[in-house]
């Protein structure tokens, strides 16, 4: 899935890699081209000893992502600005504990059994009811309770031609949070020498279910916890999006963006709407505003084209969004307050970061018009997501 784009480019970099490179030989996984390396470690340990592992993957360019266990999460992501500073794109934590106490932001984590909501989290298959522990006031968010943000999954590393990447896999048992079937999920990350980390997404069931598998990373292109993201400018090839009812499950229309604040369809600052009093946006957040959405791609799943991208006119960093997936849910860290410190001791505040959660449609087993979510026995759940950094 190597692409390129005119408006796409790298500051030369002067990050050490190749005195770094002979430090990591006796450790790191081979390089599955030029440039790109892999190196294995432990990001921490839970109380009763058992170990968090950690791969880092690393190109030519100054890149960097790092990868833990527990959540199957997107811990770091490393890249250059148009100077050369390299900086920490994605909210996080720099310890167990801080992922563990603060649950409920889903910072940079695997979301399953399904992402984003169902309502009163329930849905039925066959004839048959299940139920979802409720976590998100009237629906289960994110699969319950106790989703697969918080389980710790188990870590190889994982390489092809042109890429070197890490596989997580997680067995999901028959009934756990509501959900039927034992679930089979693996996950990859992957990163190129084009700044390309692709996610793949594969999952088997032995009974029907549901299922709706994303990535939870918020992203602050002037690095983690350095201000909002208001400047910041959002596209997404989406002419239509899903609007919600006040309890933030979707009515069930296709909307068009076309004169509401949802119309990302041109260069926009994200915070040029976002106080808008838009019926939509007082749902997402009451006291706040903010957007909180489906958005229908009209990539419809091609993911050769560039579904979305962002861009920090203070940095110059580019993020283009590739996927598979019909939507994307952009969220715009509405609950953030400042309250939560992340990595390196830095507050996350209100509106301080984005996610564009690649998924199928909230409460789709609820919606029989919306895209199904439904795998049966005999069938491979794929998915894949690349996010891919530049500058301009």
């Amino acid at each position: 899935m190597s692409r390129t784009n005119s408006k796409v480019r790298w500051p030369h970099c002067t990050l050490a890699l190749c005195t770094l490179g002979c430090a990591l030989m006796m450790t790191s996984f081979s390089a599955a081209a030029d440039g790109l390396s892999g190196q294995p470690g432990t990001f921490d340990r839970t109380p009763q000893g058992q170990e968090i592992g950690q791969y880092t993957l690393r190109n030519s360019h100054g890149m960097e992502a790092v990868v833990i266990a527990y959540g199957a999460t997107l811990q770091a992501l490393k890249v250059p600005d148009r100077q050369g500073k390299i900086d920490d794109i994605v909210l996080g934590f720099d310890d167990l504990a801080g992922y563990q106490a603060n649950g409920t932001v889903y910072f940079g984590a695997t979301i399953g059994r399904f992402g984003n909501r169902l309502d009163g989290g329930t849905f039925t298959l066959d004839g048959t009811t299940y139920q979802v522990p409720k976590n998100d006031k009237s629906n289960a968010l994110h699969g319950g309770t106790q989703g697969f943000d918080k389980r710790i999954w188990t870590i190889r590393p994982h390489e092809e031609n042109g890429w070197v990447g890490v596989e997580l896999t997680y067995v999901s048992p028959d009934g756990e949070m509501g959900f039927p079937g034992t679930l089979t999920t693996h996950v990859i990350y992957s990163l190129n020498d084009d700044n390309e980390l692709r996610i793949q997404y594969r999952a088997t069931t032995d009974k029907p279910t549901v299922l709706n598998l994303t990535n939870h990373s918020y992203f602050n292109l002037a690095g983690a916890g350095n201000g909002t993201i208001l400047e910041q400018t959002m596209r997404m090839d989406a002419s239509h999006y899903t609007p919600v009812k006040e309890t933030l499950i979707p009515t069930g229309e296709l909307a068009p963006v076309a004169g509401t604040p949802m119309d990302f369809r041109k260069d926009t600052p994200l915070g040029a709407r976002i106080r808008d009093n838009h019926q939509q946006l007082v749902h997402a957040e009451p006291k706040q505003r903010g957007f909180d959405f489906n958005w229908v791609l009209d990539t419809k799943g091609d993911a050769s084209r560039v579904a979305a991208e962002a861009h920090d006119p203070a940095s110059g960093r580019l993020l283009q969004l590739y996927t598979t997936e019909p939507g994307v849910q952009l969220y715009t860290g509405n609950f953030l307050d400042g309250s939560i410190k992340g990595k390196g001791g830095k507050a996350y505040p209100h509106w301080g970061a984005f996610t564009l959660e690649t998924q199928h449609y909230p409460d789709a087993p609820n919606q029989s018009n919306f895209p199904s979510t439904r795998l049966d026995p005999g069938q491979t759940y794929t998915q894949t997501t690349v996010f891919k950094l530049g500058i301009r």
